[in-house]
């Protein structure tokens, strides 16, 4: 219920205010498509030109797994139906990049994983910007310091315990890792600016030192625990009822929670199953 649909009214609003701003808008949210993608709920951050014009849904690669106890985020991305996006939409729209008048942009909302944001790094991204619903501060500064691109996180105000720490602060880094600016505050909604020199970046800006060769050995033997595609076979015509149900079990429809979204994962899991 909380998902929007993208264009739609909140976007229609967000479309007047970056034409009448001469700015662009840049959020994350919850969506859903009946069309396309009956059932399922997606990660999609949207650009809006200062045109006032939507530019790109882009969607989230991949979730986080394994961290919450008992729970499995349930949003669909990239990584859970990627053959039907990539037929769709194409291999270029996994990864996007997009070249602006400030900047080579990226939006992303994946935390805690260094390999998506190498892949934006060598698509020649400059400016990484991110939303989340809590994070790590060392997440962003680390990303900006390894790949040599300036770091941004938008993140929700959140003052409740025992996630306070996690909350708000929204920031930006530069390449050194430097915080150029953040709100400071968990709990209260902030605005921060910060000035990037870019043509001077640019002079010294280079793709990534990435010891592909040296590691690919070692990553060529790694079996990821989870298959991509993992939601493709699901019925997403009726969602999952019951506690943690059989029909999660064997894979039939789409979970309607992290708790059955777990189930699911558990089901799909390689390394569970070869145990």
């Amino acid at each position: 219920e909380w998902a929007i649909e993208i264009p739609g009214p909140y976007t229609s609003k967000l479309c007047a205010l970056a034409k009448e701003k001469d700015m662009y808008v840049i959020f994350g949210s919850y969506a859903k498509d009946p069309v396309d993608w009956p059932g399922h709920v997606l990660s999609i951050q949207t650009v809006i030109g200062r045109d006032g014009v939507i530019q790109k849904q882009i969607w989230k690669p991949k979730n986080i797994m394994r961290y919450y106890p008992g729970s499995e985020l349930t949003t669909t991305t990239v990584s859970s139906v990627r053959t039907k996006f990539r037929e769709m939409y194409g291999v270029e729209n996994e990864f996007p990049v997009l070249q602006t008048e400030f900047g080579n942009i990226a939006v992303c909302t994946v935390q805690l994983d260094p390999f998506v944001y190498a892949a934006y790094a060598m698509k020649g991204t400059e400016l990484m910007l991110r939303t989340s619903t809590l994070f790590y501060r060392e997440d962003v500064i680390s990303t900006a310091l390894t790949y040599n691109m300036y770091s941004a996180m938008a993140n929700i105000p959140y003052g409740r315990m025992p996630f306070a720490e996690y909350g708000g602060h929204s920031m930006v880094c530069s390449p050194k890792g430097k915080v150029m600016d953040e709100v400071t505050s968990c709990s209260d909604e902030g605005f921060i600016k910060v000035d990037i020199p870019i043509g001077e970046y640019r002079k010294e800006r280079k793709q990534p030192q990435c010891a592909m060769a040296l590691t690919k050995d070692i990553f060529d033997q790694y079996v990821e625990e989870v298959p991509i595609d993992h939601l493709l076979e699901v019925d997403v015509e009726n969602r999952a009822e019951g506690d943690a149900c059989k029909d999660c079990i064997d894979g039939k429809k789409l979970p309607n929670d992290g708790k059955e979204m777990k189930v699911l994962i558990d089901q799909k899991s390689r390394w569970i199953s070869e145990e």
